[in-house]
């Protein structure tokens, strides 16, 4: 499995990632615009939304940065067509194609913004993306990663196997699919090696005080419709017993006396 550098394309495909990206971006974006506020940008600025999916961030990094070209770059044909009627009334400032995470077909030095975000825990070999974004950076230029750490998610009080799934469940899923599901703890330093600067670490707070308990349940609902079977499969779970799981999450998210947590890492560095 380790060898598919696209291990959950059947869930990223899945309608509900549309509802996903839709929730996830309402959660986070305001906890997130700061921190693309910290450094300017040049005002022809070029910006890459690498793994931009239904293009939600790209047009709201369109909307932030008047001046700047944003491309927007997915393996998602679908998602692509999404984003391109979401950014229309941007014109040809705002454009989206087809492409390689991996391998991608822009120059070096292209981009005074890189952006990736919500892909690089579902693939294998995340540094070796990493440095494919870096190398489309243009010296100076800012790397933007919200890099997902499944180990950094709590749910309480919790039912005996939901806590013991996400003790266990994540660690189980990423070896069986060969996903990254722990790259936000391992950016810094793959950051380090790769020689950029000025790394830091924020960390967006997605919980049942911080945002609106409707919003995260539909992002726990989206997960659960896309990704219990796939799961289930990889970690001996019965699809009864993930959805239950599931089910007891979105509760305690829903509860006022419960609560569950989901911490975002970003990382933000500058290429030299």
């Amino acid at each position: 499995m380790a060898d598919d550098l696209n291990p959950q394309r059947e869930q990223m495909a899945h309608e509900s990632m549309v509802r996903n990206l839709t929730a996830q971006a309402e959660a986070i974006w305001p906890q997130e615009l700061p921190l693309l506020r910290r450094r300017a940008l040049p005002g022809k600025a070029r910006i890459l939304d690498a793994g931009c999916g239904t293009g939600e961030i790209t047009a709201r990094l369109a909307d932030e940065f008047t001046t700047a070209e944003v491309i927007g770059i997915d393996v998602l044909d679908d998602h692509l067509a999404l984003g391109r009627r979401r950014a229309a009334a941007h014109g040809q400032r705002v454009r989206f194609q087809l492409d390689d995470i991996f391998a991608l077909s822009f120059a070096d030095a292209t981009f005074d913004l890189v952006v990736c975000r919500h892909v690089l825990q579902a693939i294998p070999h995340a540094e070796r993306a990493i440095a494919e974004l870096v190398r489309v950076t243009k010296p100076g230029g800012t790397l933007h990663l919200l890099v997902e750490d499944y180990g950094m998610i709590h749910v309480a009080p919790a039912a005996p196997a939901t806590e013991r799934f996400w003790r266990e469940g994540p660690r189980q899923y990423a070896a069986a699919t060969g996903s990254s599901l722990f790259i936000g703890r391992n950016a810094p330093a793959i950051a380090r090696r790769l020689g950029l600067l000025d790394v830091t670490m924020d960390f967006l707070i997605v919980d049942s005080l911080r945002v609106p308990r409707e919003v995260f349940a539909r992002i726990w609902e989206a997960w659960r419709d896309g990704y219990a079977e796939s799961i289930a499969e990889h970690t001996g779970q019965t699809l009864a017993e993930q959805l239950a799981m599931w089910n007891d999450s979105i509760a305690a998210i829903m509860d006022p006396l419960r609560y569950a947590v989901w911490h975002v890492p970003v990382l933000r560095a500058r290429k030299p």
